[in-house]
């Protein structure tokens, strides 16, 4: 368990800087890239598409976004902001 914990550690990467938000608050790029992914995922999966390509977006938002958020768009995914 210990060793999951440290190789989760080693990988984790921490989002990008994105110049559509450079203020310090990233509540609006924690949103923008949820949407992203779910549209990708949506998109990906209408054309029968492989969603992994869909995933840069959930990395960025789950490291983004507060956990009690990522927690709760999954039990409402119709969750609004």
């Amino acid at each position: 368990m210990a060793e999951d914990i440290k190789t989760k550690i080693k990988n984790y990467k921490t989002a990008p800087f994105d110049s559509r938000f450079p203020n310090q608050n990233q509540t609006k790029n924690c949103w923008q890239n949820y949407l992203d992914f779910h549209r990708c995922e949506k998109a990906m999966t209408a054309k029968g598409g492989d969603v992994s390509v869909c995933e840069w977006y959930r990395r960025v938002y789950k490291s983004l976004c507060p956990v009690s958020w990522v927690c709760a768009s999954r039990s409402q995914p119709g969750m609004t902001a």
